[in-house]
């Protein structure tokens, strides 16, 4: 019994352990501008940052989240680059489906001094069931830090 209330309470600090650490973390939320649009999370891990975004366009709707390592930084600005996956949903009036693809992303960032972020990037992505390579993933976001 005082073996299984050990494991127990082991289990019950490290989840709070974790929720600490997740909540420490800066994070944004906002809207990134593309053909199409996005609503777009990032949350900071260390140095970097993961990035997801649920995004629309003419002929679909998707989920594209990416992994983005920081390698410069100059006052208030950064620049990153990553990798990343994207899942969709895709109509384009002949067929239907649904569609996978590996993306990565390039791009810089504005931090204000109010916490406010702007970006603009470049995600190609190559989608493995429809479309092939898209290369005209340029978008500009503006994001909430909190």
């Amino acid at each position: 019994m005082f073996k299984r209330m050990k494991k127990i309470i082991a289990v019950i600090a490290t989840v709070f352990a974790f929720a600490a650490v997740a909540a420490a973390q800066p994070r944004t939320i906002g809207i990134r501008g593309t053909f199409g649009g996005e609503l777009s999370y990032q949350h900071t891990l260390g140095a970097n940052f993961a990035e997801a975004d649920l995004g629309w366009s003419n002929d679909g709707i998707y989920v594209t989240g990416t992994y983005n390592f920081v390698f410069a930084s100059e006052g208030d600005f950064n620049f990153y680059a990553g990798p990343g996956a994207a899942l969709g949903i895709y109509n384009n009036g002949e067929t239907s489906g649904l569609n996978l693809g590996i993306a990565g992303m390039v791009g810089a960032e504005y931090n204000f001094s109010i916490p406010m972020t702007i970006s603009l990037d470049w995600r190609p992505c190559f989608n493995f069931l429809y479309g092939g390579f898209g290369y005209n993933g340029f978008g500009l976001a503006l994001r909430y830090r909190f």
